[in-house]
């Protein structure tokens, strides 16, 4: 074997070893709200939104580079940093806001679960319960190792939407066309539906598990290159999936008039158009996004309040050793359990009000982020380089500005 294959094979068992945290957090922000989000905007406006795509790339992969580079340089978590940079009152407020929020997002993660199981027959009373008791196992008896694992495996199922874009016959040259010639219209809900596409790639808790799974992984600066790969494998994931969503629906219930309001109804309303098989592979997505979104909340959540206030945490813990950490994790998720079994639990108010609260967080949270990848003291040689400020500074105006339209305009209806 040539040198040169030695050092491929030996590279690419290297990026097996250490891949995890980039694909795991950009494969979870497709959950139950975003494939509702994809869903309702290929049901509305066809494949005019598939343009919005390319900036949401961008977004993440910016935002998940500079998680990754703070967690291996400073071997700290976010929410460590946080605390130690802006003060105890600061963090306190900032973790109150997403633990409340975080509480009303794994409820809607356990709706997601309730909506697909609907569409195979199964109560919401019965799937409901036993995936949490599922997930708590897994979380609380199992490793940190047998956990990613299960999860790069839910990663790879969320590509099933592949199969129901296909399934769904859509004009390929439509498809291609809206990619590269972005259609714009100036009217509320148009630019408000660009937003949630747009807004829905970025939540504050997906930055803290970033950075507290790279370091709970153990992965060295002599590896950052392998984790660069990491990310920007789990970003395209993120964006191919989101892809096929807004394809299938665009291709079926946008070109015969079908209004949505959530994930779990085009589901349902693809199996007349495109056939039983497209239907329940669309419903399983949305079963394994939720599930896999409701493991990952609970975690980062319970991960990140532990951490800024110096409490033991970690998957590869035992219970006796951070009952914090495992009491917040269980807390957390018997919380939105109880309120998805709630009958006629206001679920869209629930789902509203968090994205209020997210909206609010996320400039808050991403001003600390780019303070602290440029403050020297912290990260020595590898601050952000002129070019990355650029880019990182445009994208958090950005976004600051789609935050706060998003916001208002769940405050104030019609405010666009």
């Amino acid at each position: 074997m040539s040198g040169n294959k030695k050092t491929f094979f030996k590279n690419m068992l290297l990026f097996l070893a250490l891949m995890g945290p980039g694909i795991i957090t950009g494969s979870v922000d497709n959950d139950a709200g975003g494939i509702t989000t994809y869903s309702v905007a290929g049901a509305t406006y066809g494949y005019k939104l598939l343009w919005t795509l390319i900036p949401s790339f961008i977004v993440l992969l910016v935002i998940q580079e500079m998680n990754a580079r703070m967690g291996i340089v400073t071997g700290k978590g976010l929410a460590d940093l946080i605390r130690e940079n802006f003060g105890v009152k600061i963090t306190f407020f900032i973790f109150l806001g997403l633990f409340t929020a975080d509480i009303g997002n794994t409820a809607t993660e356990f709706a997601g679960v309730a909506g697909s199981m609907q569409v195979f027959g199964i109560s919401k009373y019965l799937a409901v319960p036993l995936v949490a008791i599922a997930v708590w196992f897994l979380i609380v008896k199992g490793t940190y190792k047998f956990a990613e694992k299960v999860f790069l495996i839910f990663s790879l199922f969320l590509l099933s939407y592949g199969v129901s874009a296909i399934l769904s016959k859509p004009d390929w040259s439509q498809v291609g066309t809206a990619i590269i010639k972005p259609t714009l219209e100036f009217n509320t809900d148009y630019l408000s539906m660009t937003i949630g596409v747009i807004g829905t790639t970025i939540a504050p808790w997906m930055q803290f598990y970033m950075q507290s799974s790279v370091i709970e992984k153990g992965i060295k600066l002599e590896d950052y290159k392998y984790t660069i790969w990491d990310v920007i494998i789990g970003c395209i994931a993120t964006i191919v999936v989101a892809f096929f969503i807004i394809v299938a629906s665009a291709a079926t219930l946008h070109v015969n008039h079908i209004k949505i309001n959530d994930a779990k109804d085009a589901a349902m309303a693809l199996k007349p158009l495109a056939g039983a098989l497209a239907s329940k592979v669309f419903a399983f997505g949305l079963f394994i996004a939720s599930v896999f979104s409701a493991a990952i909340l609970p975690i980062a959540t319970a991960f990140y309040i532990c951490e800024a206030f110096g409490f033991e945490a970690g998957v590869d813990k035992k219970l006796e050793e951070a009952p914090q950490f495992y009491f917040l994790f269980t807390t957390i998720m018997a919380i939105a359990v109880a309120i998805i079994l709630i009958p006629n639990a206001p679920l869209i108010a629930i789902t509203i009000w968090t994205q209020v609260i997210n909206g609010i967080l996320l400039p808050v949270v991403l001003i600390s982020m780019i303070m602290l990848v440029n403050n020297k003291d912290i990260m020595g040689n590898y601050i952000n380089k002129p070019v990355n400020n650029g880019i990182a500074w445009s994208t958090i105006v950005i976004l600051i500005v789609l935050t706060v339209v998003l916001v208002l305009s769940s405050i104030i209806p019609n405010i666009l």
